[in-house]
């Protein structure tokens, strides 16, 4: 099996976490995903080459397995990240429009769930935690900057049309108000894209379980409307050079600026 996670080691204090771009699926897990399954709209699309140099000290922990394998932005327990609103869990039994993934019968066990978990979910994590450790050896702080887009408009999920940039800090509690401000900052500056903070997706399990700013560990979640950065948000999926490097300009302030104010705050 090819390895469950791509690592890319810098000296920033800034840590780049991608649990959803990977598409690999193994072939026996493949075999039993319905025909609207195979199709992995649920993607987070080309993010790995969104951000691929932008912070170029920054260190990178990219999952290459699918969200439909395992969703390494879910709680290991399986805990809703949304109480009471429609959300997909750890193992997903439906795409994001609520339609079923899995052939009939098909469905993950409890025990496929607990294998997933230890050969996917644990690895990748226990590699972000390894480079969290790591960074924070080298600068008493350590910022966890986890990366998602998602489709516009999808009704299951969310009324209307999603802004473009989602800044996610579970209210607050896993950053420095500096960091969450700088991100919201320039995403405000932004021309002609729309922002908002700790609106429909607050940060998912990623941020919310490492982001301890009282430990010097810090956590945000940036979810991007895949419209900002794709041709289209239906099948292929294409990545748009024009709109992406159009993009990608907010997105290197964005980290800059995270990235100087890391540097600057008072040490745990």
């Amino acid at each position: 099996m090819t390895s469950v996670f791509k690592l890319t080691r810098g000296n920033s204090p800034v840590i780049l976490a991608l649990p959803h771009t990977g598409t690999d699926v193994p072939p026996d897990i493949r075999a039993r995903l319905n025909d609207n399954g195979k199709l992995l709209a649920d993607t987070d699309w080309h993010i790995h080459e969104l951000y691929a140099d932008l912070l170029p000290d920054a260190t990178t922990v990219r999952a290459t397995f699918h969200r439909y394998v395992i969703d390494a932005n879910r709680d290991p327990e399986g805990v809703s990240l949304y109480p009471g609103q429609n959300t997909t869990g750890l193992v997903p039994e439906t795409d994001f429009d609520g339609n079923p993934i899995w052939r009939d019968g098909e469905a993950p066990t409890e025990a496929d769930v607990a294998q997933r978990l230890a050969a996917f979910h644990a690895p990748y994590h226990a590699a972000l935690a390894a480079e969290i450790k790591r960074v924070q050896a080298l600068h008493g702080i350590a910022v966890v900057y986890d990366c998602h887009s998602i489709r516009s408009h999808i009704p299951f999920l969310f009324e209307g049309r999603l802004p473009d940039f989602n800044i996610g800090t579970d209210m607050g509690r896993t950053c420095d108000p500096r960091i969450q401000a700088a991100a919201a900052d320039i995403s405000a500056s932004a021309e002609s894209y729309t922002h908002v903070v700790n609106g429909r997706f607050k940060g998912g399990w990623t941020t919310r379980h490492y982001g301890r700013p009282e430990t010097g560990v810090h956590a945000i979640q940036m979810e991007l409307a895949q419209i900002t950065h794709l041709a289209s948000e239906a099948p292929p999926f294409a990545y748009d050079e024009e709109k992406a490097e159009r993009l990608r300009a907010y997105l290197k302030k964005i980290l800059t600026d995270v990235e100087e104010v890391a540097l600057q705050l008072p040490l745990s």
